[in-house]
């Protein structure tokens, strides 16, 4: 997904102090920040010009404490074509020649009053979940007592219709049929919808509606962690599926495991509900209390009793 200059406006805590239409069309390549405290002592070799240049304290200090000729030339030769952009945080002054090198070399100039480490932060969280590769699943993927929920099967078993229950339960929709997942870290990931798509749901019969206009902002979400996977499948007699909910099953989805729950469908069963008490369920596992492990114990426990 493609990050422009001008989106870094709208979605982080800076504003423009110099800028153009053309540069703030510019692209940006990579989620890496610098802050070149070494390429203001005249150290370059390891210099990355395409990425964002961010002017904190230390490096704002250390270009005041230049003469005017020295400051714009070591300005002049930060600034490259290809960086996108030079931020100044913490309110500080932006020095003259910095606007200077900034024009000549075709440089959008930004400043914000936030701290440099926190302002440094928020831009690689926001770079690196928009500039993450993206993989298409199909599915539903619902926002269930807070935890997203992903929702698979085989086409026609009824995917939608169950996120249409759960949004009627009080619960939030996030994507139908098609889902954006990335990796937001090692060990995170996070859906989102399609453009196209947002907040709209296929019913086979009805038609394409839009969640938000028909059920309000409260059933919709626009982005959420998938944390939990669930499959529905036809029921078939003398398929064996798991009773105890100790199988363990996980899924890759983007280089990231997460766990995987098959739940079989056939008349006469509320999936909705199903889907409900699972994903309770594992929220209580997490929290450290397990139902299968208690009733193993008491098993055991029976079993010891029974043998004396």
């Amino acid at each position: 997904m493609a990050v422009f200059v001008k989106d870094l406006i709208d979605n982080v805590r800076v504003s423009s102090a110099y800028s153009t239409d053309a540069l703030l069309e510019k692209e940006i390549a990579t989620s890496d920040i610098t802050r070149p405290g070494l390429e203001m002592t005249g150290y370059f070799d390891y210099y990355a010009p395409e990425r964002i240049q961010l002017i904190g304290m230390k490096e704002w200090s250390y270009l005041m404490a230049m003469t005017s000729h020295n400051r714009y030339q070591v300005l002049r030769r930060m600034f490259q074509p290809e960086t996108p952009v030079v931020i100044v945080a913490r309110g500080l002054e932006i020095p003259e020649e910095m606007f200077q090198a900034a024009k000549e070399k075709g440089i959008a100039v930004f400043k914000s009053q936030t701290a440099t480490s926190r302002l440094a932060g928020e831009l690689s969280s926001y770079l690196d979940s928009r500039l993450a590769q993206r993989t298409s699943v199909h599915g539903v993927l619902m926002d269930i007592y807070g935890m997203g929920v992903l929702i698979q099967g085989d086409s026609g078993i009824g995917k939608s219709e169950t996120g249409l229950e759960l949004v009627k339960r009080g619960h939030r929709i996030v994507a139908d049929d098609r889902v954006d997942v990335y990796a937001k870290d090692d060990v995170t990931l996070w859906g989102e919808p399609a453009d196209i798509l947002r907040h709209l749901l296929e019913i086979r019969g009805v038609g394409i509606i839009d969640i938000m206009s028909l059920y309000g902002a409260s059933a919709v979400k626009e982005s959420s962690e998938v944390q939990l996977a669930i499959y529905l499948e036809n029921y078939e007699t003398g398929k064996v599926f798991d009773r105890l909910g100790n199988s363990g099953d996980v899924i890759e989805i983007a280089g990231i495991a997460i766990p995987q729950i098959r739940i079989p469908v056939k008349t006469g069963r509320n999936i909705s509900v199903v889907i409900e008490a699972a994903a309770m369920n594992y929220r209580s596992k997490q929290m450290g209390f397990d139902a299968t492990k208690e009733f193993e114990k008491r098993l055991a426990r029976l079993i010891e009793s029974n043998k004396e």
